[in-house]
């Protein structure tokens, strides 16, 4: 059989980028990271990738990494402002640039990182981001597949371990539910979806068996920990800089509406993942043991 060439994965520094890398490698295929001209690759090159050095706003380097490429894998976001570089016009003209690239490439498939309900919120800017560039896909007539998962749980830890502390911090009602992704389990479903059938140009949406609140969240940790965690509420401008579209998309949330529909993912990935699995999991990883 011809050797199909390489993925190309954008945002392979990142959280999640990382693990798809790692993901793609462990399942046998060959991997071509893009890397920002100065960002540090040592750790994707250890893992077995190559690294291309490029920039999503520099379209001639776009154009040299995806020489010889079979598929492209995004999860690059600059709104997070997660990086040095980080902008968030990296989801705008940036997102243009890739697309526009891998048409000219031919790749046989695109598959992007997208944002659960992203096509009912014009409001909420990094979210409408997305839907833009799931257009620009269908629009050139790229082969391509969209994930549309649901919140980071992983995100409840970016200061520290709050379940230690025995408090989790909610940045919007703490009983309004809604669906919640584990980033490993996403960075699956990504490497997987390169060669998934029956499934170019559809947007499927990715969660867990239910939504869940914060207040949910609380209460299976706290059984399975054996002592109280409280949710306290705190605004999210205090911790980040995007305040304006993050408080866009609290309010988002606070609709009720941030909810998966699971029924394509459970028919091409297998059954989500429960709640407790992934809570389960994410203390696990914390280094806590169950009661």
């Amino acid at each position: 059989m011809t050797d199909p060439g390489p993925v190309l994965v954008v945002g392979g520094t990142g959280m999640l980028g990382s693990q798809v890398v790692s993901k793609l490698l462990e399942g046998g295929k060959q991997v071509r990271a893009l890397v920002r001209p100065g960002s540090d690759a040592s750790r994707l090159e250890e893992l077995g990738a190559a690294i291309a050095r490029g920039d999503m706003m520099d379209p001639e380097s776009l154009g040299h990494a995806m020489d010889g490429i079979d598929a492209v894998i995004t999860s690059a976001a600059g709104y997070t402002h997660h990086r040095e570089g980080d902008s968030p016009v990296i989801d705008t003209v940036g997102n243009t640039n890739l697309v526009d690239a891998a048409s000219r490439a031919g790749i046989r498939r695109f598959v992007l990182t997208s944002i659960l309900t992203c096509d009912q919120t014009p409001d909420v800017p990094h979210f409408w981001h997305k839907k833009l560039a799931e257009d620009r896909l269908e629009e050139l007539g790229v082969p391509f597949l969209a994930l549309r998962p649901g919140a980071f749980l992983e995100q409840i830890t970016r200061f520290g371990d709050p379940f230690s502390a025995g408090r989790l911090t909610s940045f919007g009602s703490p009983s309004v539910p809604l669906t919640y992704v584990l980033a490993s389990d996403l960075a699956g479903y990504l490497a997987a979806a390169v060669d998934a059938s029956g499934v170019e140009g559809q947007r499927i949406d990715i969660g867990w068996d239910r939504p869940v609140s914060m207040q949910d969240i609380a209460d299976i940790s706290a059984r399975m920990l054996g002592r109280e965690i409280q949710v306290v509420v705190s605004p999210i401008s205090a911790v980040n800089p995007m305040a304006k579209d993050l408080e866009a998309m609290i309010d988002w949330f606070g609709t009720g509406r941030y909810v998966a529909d699971t029924s394509r993912q459970r028919e091409v990935f297998g059954p989500p993942p429960t709640a407790e699995d992934a809570v389960a999991r994410l203390l696990t990883s914390l280094g806590h043991k169950r009661d």
